[in-house]
């Protein structure tokens, strides 16, 4: 089984983003998967520019010549895709959103009604049938990915793929400060890396899982108290990464 996964951090392995995202990949490897990783960062993918030449000039081909070129293939030969990105200003990076605009080409021009709603049928070159998000902030409170996860629901239904769960690390920048004292966290990891041999082994992720990998790692108090005297005082944007 393929499976793309896309970091959308500027610090790439380096932040906390892959933090979680790692030990999910290391569960997919383990139980068969054949998983490539790639960071928005390396990537050259210019913004969509609404020309719409890729429905009707050179249908299924957009006329930018960038990493889009080759990058799309290889997502449209995945069966699973892994959208990886911190949290910036209640949704996921720029660099994130770009690329998934320029998915584009896989839909044909035409309107259907589908499950209820109109929406642009595919062009049926692509493989992928199965999405899940890892994100992580710098807020305590996991509700600040709500919007990100209507976004991210909503994509799966345009494109036909089944929304299979969201790895989500609410106060994210805590988790690699308290992995420094072994024992502490490393039920959070080892969900994180079974989600990944669930997934592939089960074709689906236990909400008890999930939960695990989201759970609270202090009290909003103690937080907040450790934030004010921290070096670092920036928003979730910057901070988690």
């Amino acid at each position: 089984m393929k499976v793309v996964a896309i970091n959308s951090s500027p610090n790439m392995d380096k932040g906390n983003t892959a933090v979680i995202l790692n030990p999910f990949i290391e569960g997919m490897r383990e139980a068969g998967a054949e998983v490539e990783v790639f960071y928005t960062k390396k990537l050259n993918i210019n913004p969509c520019q609404g020309e719409f030449n890729c429905w009707f000039k050179t249908p299924g081909e957009c006329f930018q010549k960038d990493d889009m070129q080759w990058f799309l293939p290889k997502m449209n030969e995945a069966k699973i895709w892994v959208l990886a990105t911190p949290l910036y200003v209640d949704g996921m990076t720029g660099p994130m959103k770009n690329l998934i605009d320029r998915i584009i080409p896989n839909a044909r021009p035409s309107l259907e009604l589908r499950d209820g709603h109109i929406r642009h049928p595919g062009r049926g070159q692509s493989r992928a049938s199965r999405m899940v998000l890892v994100s992580n902030c710098g807020f305590w409170e996991k509700d600040n990915f709500d919007a990100l996860l209507v976004h991210v629901q909503a994509i799966c239904r345009n494109t036909r793929m089944r929304f299979m769960g969201a790895l989500l690390r609410p106060h994210g920048p805590a988790l690699k400060r308290m992995l420094q004292i072994p024992g502490l966290v490393d039920d959070v990891i080892e969900a994180a890396r079974d989600a990944g041999r669930q997934l592939i082994r089960d074709d689906q992720i236990s909400q008890k899982t999930l939960d695990i990998v989201s759970r609270d790692l202090m009290s909003v108090e103690d937080y907040l108290k450790r934030s004010s005297q921290g070096s670092r005082q920036q928003p979730d944007a910057a901070e988690d990464n």
